[in-house]
């Protein structure tokens, strides 16, 4: 195995079949990049760039660098379990160049001091990393958090994930004043009153195996209330990780009367159903919202294809071997996605023929950038150079050793892989090198003078 990793400048990337879906680009192009945005697009005309400076990307795809909307990275207080450091290499190893992190940390991210640590964190990061800021103080759903300070700061949106927003008054008043700063709120959606104490989706599954239950009602009736107020008050909702067929029916029933909602679906509610927790009691796949059934994992890819569910974003949730290591019931929920989340994307949509390669890019980029409004996720003149070069067709078998993340909770060790991230760049930087099938060496990092802005804690995942 040879693998490199530079945080050289790249001044061109050649030969490989470009794929853009803010622009429409799919064919075999070149790209020039200069300064760290993309330059040029065409062909042969990377002639005259030295070697060392130039990407072959022949047999690659070569994309906008992913974007995940949904990553936790525990830094500030479970440094043991993730930082934005080793986050970040994780997120570019598996070609995500832009994370946004979400405030359960301890402390919560929900003051301007918080977001800045974050922000001056992600300077040296391999990747750019945007904080989510906590809707209410500290999360606990008692009183706002300082919105508008936070906005100042860099946070890109706000989140009490982990846990829902119960009380729909404190809700509305979030909601009245995101609506002054046109920043998306991303509601997790539970009704802890029907949830509490749930380990697994509520079904026949559950009941053979005596497991408590999570009703699939309990998001829906979360998710239902929450439009209802996103249409009263004009906000940007966001609902994380979707995982049933009615939340399906109720976002797409709203954007059909124009209420400003958008939805995300993980890989994991793409691809595993609630009958795998059967055969090994495996708390590694223990997650919030849980592995639902094979219909509803139907109706969230028919979500996704029509446009119901706007993108995927991985919920990239480390947890330290001690805490996955034991038993079910007392596991907490969550499992680790950056890396993954190409190769089980592929299997759940293109391998099934559901769907191509220009789709599949364009809910992980351009869908994704929308939501918040973020500067990323296209290949055009003038824009960040981030990207992504990956191999279509090479397979690689995750192990424990090629998992960059700090945490190792991944369901998918042992399996086999399509997908290899062959390089990524961020702001014309080469941040990751993998040339061959083998474990991928650590992200490089990358260190930056400015940050783009853009417009005991609870329920740990």
């Amino acid at each position: 195995m040879k693998t490199e990793q530079s945080a050289a400048a790249i001044r061109a990337i050649v030969g490989g079949r470009v794929i853009d879906p803010a622009s429409g680009h799919d064919g075999v192009a070149d790209i020039l990049i200069a300064d760290g945005q993309v330059e040029r697009i065409g062909r042969g005309i990377a002639s005259g760039i030295p070697e060392e400076a130039v990407i072959h990307a022949e047999g690659m795809i070569v994309a906008p660098g992913f974007i995940d909307l949904h990553t936790h990275l525990r830094e500030p207080g479970r440094e043991d379990e993730e930082t934005v450091e080793t986050g970040s290499a994780a997120g570019v190893s598996g070609g995500f160049t832009t994370v946004c992190c979400m405030p359960n940390t301890e402390p919560a991210i929900a003051d301007q001091e918080t977001v800045r640590f974050v922000v001056d964190r992600a300077q040296s990061a391999a990747g750019k990393v945007h904080p989510i800021g906590s809707i209410t103080r500290d999360r606990k759903g008692e009183s706002l958090a300082e919105i508008a300070d936070m906005v100042a700061a860099g946070a890109v949106a706000f989140s009490d994930d982990g846990a829902p927003v119960a009380n729909a008054g404190l809700l509305r008043r979030a909601m009245e004043y995101a609506q002054m700063f046109d920043v998306t709120l991303v509601s997790h959606c539970e009704t802890p009153d029907l949830s509490r104490d749930g380990v697994m989706h509520e079904g026949s599954v559950s009941t053979k195996l005596g497991l408590r239950g999570i009703p699939a009602i309990s998001e829906e009736i979360c998710v239902a209330r929450d439009i209802a107020l996103a249409r009263m008050t004009g906000c940007r909702l966001h609902i994380a990780h979707l995982s049933t067929a009615g939340s399906v029916e109720l976002v797409r029933a709203a954007k059909a009367i124009g209420v400003r909602v958008t939805a995300e679906v993980t890989p994991h509610h793409l691809m595993l159903t609630d009958d795998l927790v059967a055969r090994d009691f495996d708390p590694l796949l223990k997650v919030n919202p849980p592995l639902r059934t094979k219909e509803d994992v139907a109706a969230l890819r028919d979500g996704l294809l029509d446009g119901t569910i706007d993108c995927i974003a991985t919920d990239h949730a480390p947890h330290a071997e001690q805490e996955k290591d034991g038993e079910f019931d007392l596991a907490p929920f969550g499992m680790i996605g950056l890396e993954t989340a190409l190769g089980v994307c592929q299997r759940a949509l293109i391998e099934n023929g559901l769907a191509d390669w220009p789709f599949l890019i364009d809910c992980l980029t351009r869908r994704a950038a929308r939501v918040f409004g973020l500067d990323a996720g296209r290949i055009e003149p003038g824009a960040p150079a981030d990207i992504v070069c990956f191999d279509p067709k090479a397979q690689w078998e995750v192990t424990l050793a090629s998992l960059k993340s700090k945490s190792k909770n991944s369901p998918y060790v042992g399996w086999t892989l399509t997908g290899v991230v062959r390089a990524t760049i961020v702001d014309g930087q080469l941040v990751y090198r993998n040339l061959s099938n083998a474990e991928p060496a650590p992200a490089t990092a990358r260190a930056r003078a400015t940050t783009t802005k853009t417009a005991g804690s609870p329920a740990r995942r």
